[in-house]
């Protein structure tokens, strides 16, 4: 069945392969034993990102803003930035520039969802949030998650981006355990009384427009835990060393500086949770040493994914998300879903000559 001939209240086959190799075979066995060991599955709420379609090619689409922004406007305002550099940047010619701006303006004053520009489509998309909660809690990374064979925590290196070259394509063979996640998470929608009653309505209706899923690769979050049950703390990351990473600067500058053990004021990064307690004059040494302690454990061990400093406990936790798919690709932004701030001008003024104005030189001309 064509794409294109789909009803919307048809449901897309799902094409299953046996694992291509014994790395996929060993990753294959990790997410079975993973699924014996989940009695439920926490939905978060939905991430947005941008995709993009080029002609001839559907059904697949392109990430081209990655899927891990809070709220739909973001991702817009994300979308009008790769616009805006591109007509700076990238246009061969005015006639180029002047469609990519046309977009930018569009974006700067609508909730704009969908837009083609010079033959490409741009969508926002929506995806659930979601992770595994068995006897041991919120779900960790798994053994075979990817790992760098040498661990990088230099703060200054760039990290691996999420959902980098991504491409989505709902006919493209699964394996066994894909396939069954995927039919086991169809039926996903928002139920608890807890939940506003246009957000469950919207959650429903979706499961006849967007009866498909996608699974996106998964994220390493941390969380923490401090008597009150688990709270996110900080974004999502590619993998979990970079989670890691994350945790390391939290333990060592952040949190020194938000329980005021380290002033604000000292913002040189060198002045951190490692740097005063080794000193020992300061009156907060040994509380920092706590926090330098916990974070040398990051380093020292292998895979730490849990350990505790000053009454919190921190996990790297492994989080997956869901992408509906309906009869024209992934699922767009809901109407009840939460937006942060309104449309707005986001970058100077850029003319079809390509010359960017700023503020004070269009108001002296």
């Amino acid at each position: 069945m064509e794409h294109r001939e789909m009803k919307p209240d048809c449901v897309r086959p799902i094409k299953v392969r046996y694992p291509e190799d014994p790395v996929e075979a060993v990753v294959e066995a990790d997410a079975l034993d993973a699924a014996l060991h989940v009695d439920a599955v926490l939905v978060r709420g939905p991430l947005f990102g941008v995709v993009a379609q080029d002609v001839g090619e559907a059904p697949r689409w392109r990430v081209v803003i990655p899927v891990q922004d809070g709220c739909p406007q973001l991702s817009r305002d994300g979308l009008n930035s790769l616009l805006w550099f591109r007509a700076k940047d990238e246009a061969k010619d005015a006639a180029e520039r002047r469609a990519l701006l046309a977009a930018v303006t569009r974006l700067e004053n609508e909730r704009v969802d969908e837009l083609t520009v010079l033959g490409t489509r741009y969508r926002v998309v929506r995806a659930e949030e979601y992770t595994g909660l068995g006897r041991d809690g919120i779900e960790q990374p798994r053994p075979t998650d990817p790992e760098p064979a040498v661990p990088n925590w230099d703060r200054g290196a760039r990290d691996a981006r999420v959902d980098d070259g991504l491409v989505l394509d709902p006919e493209a063979p699964v394996t066994p355990a894909q396939a069954a996640e995927r039919l086991a998470l169809r039926g996903l929608d928002y139920t608890g009384e807890r939940f506003p009653k246009d957000v469950r309505k919207d959650s429903r209706k979706a499961l006849t427009t967007h009866p498909d899923v996608m699974l996106l690769p998964p994220v390493f979050r941390i969380v923490e835990r401090d008597g009150q049950g688990w709270k996110v703390g900080g974004g999502p990351h590619a993998s979990a060393h970079d989670a890691r990473k994350s945790l390391d600067f939290a333990l060592t500058w952040f949190e020194p500086r938000r329980r005021g053990l380290i002033p604000w004021g000292a913002d040189d990064r060198e002045v951190d949770a490692r740097s005063v307690a080794a000193q020992g004059t300061d009156p907060a040494a040994e509380e920092l040493a706590e926090y330098a302690q916990a974070a040398d454990r990051l380093r020292s061990e292998q895979r730490v994914n849990q350990l505790e400093a000053g009454g919190t406990v921190y996990r790297i936790c492994r989080a997956r998300r869901l992408l509906r798919w309906g009869p024209d690709g992934p699922e767009g932004p809901r109407p009840s879903d939460a937006e942060s701030q309104p449309p707005a001008q986001i970058h100077p003024l850029l003319d079809e000559d390509g010359n960017v104005h700023y503020d004070h030189e269009v108001d002296e001309d």
